[in-house]
């Protein structure tokens, strides 16, 4: 650096000696701003920040017009300064006025300088402000002071973000780090919750951001590079790493970023300019993820993630902070914001403080949504990029029902979601006033609703709900939240317990329906292509005997003398559910020979989620005494569509007209074999859906706890023959007939229903 003095470790020193002076926001930043200027030997030296308007307001200068502070602004994208905080990339030129960008603001009075060196102020990718240096004289800045400019602005984004000139911030503005954002997404379970940001994977705050040697952090930062790779190669060996291809590609992401010599180099530099190794790796993620934010590559910005997760990982490592535990004190009303999270994750958490939770990635049918609806949160997913504006303790509301996320939300705002929020109550309290009414159409067609559960604790809202019983208890959920395989008396325990809950009302147990997304960390599985049509469910279950049937036997021993039904998954062929049921009748025997207690009756049902089995129904249908549709699964297969990938979530409508004439097909099969039907999906939890299946002849509906009220309030405001024949009309006439989602949609409102 040709021209300077001392360079920026000279600088840092110089900044962190102001920032400990007791000196108004204002003189500190006109302090700092001349010892910038000084340090580069620069006639003029300039800090503009970015407004929540999108306006690049100067909040200092040295060497300009000191009357133009506050004064002047630029919009994103107008001039120089506003070119680089729309492209989040230093600009160094040596004259500035040849530029096509080049924006004169007389009131300023820099007519007279021509080198131009200004670097964006970032931080975790946003645009905060930015930096300008400029001189008199026609030169090319080096790229050793772009790079302790840089590293400048790193200083002066922890400034901003800690608050340090809100006193200069004008009445009616703010600026864009506390800006209100609104980010709209999918509502997973509808709810409204009002509270504070907590982040399921927080972000290592960085404290110290000088360094006193440079020898040493260099040291500390080769050490931790180190750790984390022989950790990310440690990884490639364990079980649940190896479960599916996806897990596999993120590691090799990992391990491609890990070792990239130009990532690191780049951190090396930083840290060689004055910063710690922490604060080194923060601004050299701060302006790769900026630039990466910026790509319209999808690729590109799917591995922003992976870069992402690996510099919290090398943070943590300089810095010894592990993640945060689930168990810790949460604030009342805390809202989880994750990248993604599993269903045992979920229930780390105090469900009593817990109002909401924010995903970015996901979709209504991951198995997080549905534990999250059975426990009655309320959840929203593809909510990118909540995770990188929010900061813990950010205020934030959750709409589930119109999917949309308001982040630090003004007053009229907060206050609207607050009278929202009581008519959500009041909606609440007229749900428990139907409790005890029969679903019954308004002509007299009565539609049996049950409950979707899975785990003890929202078992309790079946008194609340007022269903009839359990139509689908997922069993599974015991095998995914437990860090070792449930023994039988552990297995027992809970089935009895789920018996007694539901005391004289019906409980259908789904047998194990793990592999897939369904992970359980503890069970070997191979990497598979495609895991959703891989070694799961059913097949995985004959496959490994043993494991059925322990899980029978359990079932057989709760059922404690009584009655007892249980569904088979993922039937593909009428062989395997014959095959599971000589496996019950030989636990019976083998419980009778031992002189225990046998259930009084076992009823053995199908679930139909597999589009095979519909062409095989008239085999099956007379070997079961009941069937239930799983809908999640069996949409996705029809549709060719990944049901937890957000990207073709508007390929999944299940009441499309193929997929609706596939479930009729089904409904008439066991009509005309005497087979109760019941359908179990998540499709039966919404009320638009819900009327679709019980116009092509559902009366049985089994849902997410919270849903019930919901649907039973629309049973009972309707007639549904008029609707029986509407889409019975539109399901004749094919794709002439237009969309039946529009067409139920016209009914209801035309019949002035609210859904």
């Amino acid at each position: 650096m040709p021209n300077k003095i001392g360079g920026p470790r000279v600088l840092l020193r110089q900044l962190r000696q102001t920032l400990a002076e007791p000196l108004a926001s204002q003189e500190r930043l006109d302090k700092i701003v001349d010892l910038i200027a000084k340090n580069m030997r620069a006639d003029v030296c300039s800090f503009y920040v970015l407004r929540d308007d999108n306006a690049l307001e100067l909040f200092a200068t040295c060497g300009l017009k000191r009357e133009a502070v506050h004064n002047t602004s630029l919009r994103l994208g107008e001039g120089l300064v506003g070119v680089i905080a729309a492209e989040a990339k230093a600009l160094n030129l040596a004259d500035a006025s040849t530029h096509p960008s080049f924006s004169y603001k007389p009131e300023t009075g820099e007519d007279r300088f021509h080198a131009f060196l200004g670097v964006p102020v970032l931080r975790s990718g946003q645009m905060l402000g930015v930096l300008v240096v400029q001189n008199a004289d026609i030169r090319a800045y080096s790229e050793d002071e772009t790079e302790g400019m840089l590293t400048t602005a790193t200083i002066l984004a922890e400034m901003l973000s800690a608050s340090e000139f809100d006193a200069l911030v004008k009445p009616g503005s703010d600026i864009n780090l506390r800006k209100p954002r609104t980010i709209r997404a999918i509502g997973f379970s509808e709810g409204i919750a009002i509270g504070q940001v907590v982040l399921h994977d927080p972000r290592v705050v960085v404290t110290n951001f000088i360094a006193d040697d440079i020898d040493e952090e260099i040291k500390k930062l080769d050490k931790a590079l180190r750790s984390m790779r022989v950790s990310i190669d440690d990884m490639f060996s364990h079980n649940d790493m190896q479960i599916s291809s996806e897990h596999r590609e993120i590691l090799e992401s990992y391990r491609m970023f890990a070792n990239d010599r130009g990532w690191v180099r780049r951190i090396r530099e930083a840290i060689e300019n004055g910063l710690t190794a922490e604060a080194a790796v923060e601004r050299v993620q701060n302006d790769t993820r900026a630039k990466m934010m910026r790509q319209s590559d999808a690729y590109i910005r799917d591995r922003l993630h992976d870069l992402d997760d690996l510099a919290n990982r090398l943070l943590r490592t300089l810095t010894g902070n592990g993640i945060a535990s689930k168990t810790n004190e949460l604030p009342k009303n805390a809202i989880i914001v994750a990248r993604t999270m599993g269903p045992a994750e979920l229930l780390e958490y105090d469900r009593s403080k817990l109002g909401a939770i924010v995903l970015e990635e996901g979709a209504a049918t991951a198995h997080v949504a549905i534990v999250a609806r059975s426990l009655g949160i309320v959840a929203i997913g593809g909510a990118d990029p909540c995770v990188s504006i929010c900061e813990n303790g950010d205020e934030i509301i959750v709409d589930g029902k119109l999917g949309i996320v308001h982040l630090r939300p003004n007053a009229d705002v907060k206050s609207a979601y607050i009278d929202k929020q009581k008519l959500s109550s009041e909606r609440l309290a007229q749900y428990a006033k139907l409790r005890d009414k029969p679903a019954i159409t308004k002509d007299g067609i009565e539609i049996n609703l049950l409950q979707n559960s899975g785990l003890l604790s929202d078992m309790k809202s079946l008194d609340e709900t007022g269903a009839k019983g359990i139509g689908l208890f997922r069993t599974e959920l015991q095998f995914m939240i437990a860090s070792k395989l449930p023994r039988i008396g552990e297995q027992v325990e809970l089935y009895s317990k789920a018996i007694k809950a539901a005391g004289d009302r019906e409980i259908t147990f789904r047998l194990l329906d793990i592999g897939g997304d369904k992970v359980v960390p503890y069970m070997r599985s191979a990497v598979e292509e495609n895991p959703a049509m891989g070694w799961r469910s059913l097949r995985l279950a004959l496959a490994r005997p043993g494991l059925l049937k322990t899980q029978i036997r359990a079932l057989l021993k709760a059922a404690n003398g009584g009655r007892l039904k249980i569904l088979v998954p993922m039937v593909t062929q009428t062989d395997e559910f014959c095959q599971t049921k000589e496996m019950v009748n030989k636990e019976i025997a083998r419980l009778s020979r031992m002189g225990e207690k046998t259930p009084s009756k076992v009823e053995l049902g199908a679930m139909i989620e597999v589009p095979s089995i519909l062409f095989e129904l008239d085999i099956l249908l007379p070997k079961v005494d009941f069937i239930s549709i799983g809908s999640n699964d069996l949409v996705q297969f029809l549709t060719a569509t990944d049901r937890a990938n957000p990207r073709v979530a508007g390929n999944y409508d299940a009441i499309s007209l193929p997929r609706l004439r596939a479930l009729r097909h089904i409904v008439r099969e066991a009509k005309k074999h005497k087979v109760p039907l019941t359908m179990c999906g998540e499709l039966a939890s919404n009320p638009l859906e819900a009327l679709a299946l019980m116009a092509i002849g559902m009366t049985s509906l089994s849902m997410g706890g919270s849903s019930v009220g919901p649907i039973k309030e629309m049973v009972l405001s309707i007639e549904l023959k008029p609707i029986k024949k509407i889409i019975k009309k539109a399901l004749k006439n094919g794709s002439n007939a237009g969309s039946i989602r529009q067409i139920l949609t016209n009914y209801v409102q035309s019949q002035n229903l609210s859904l």
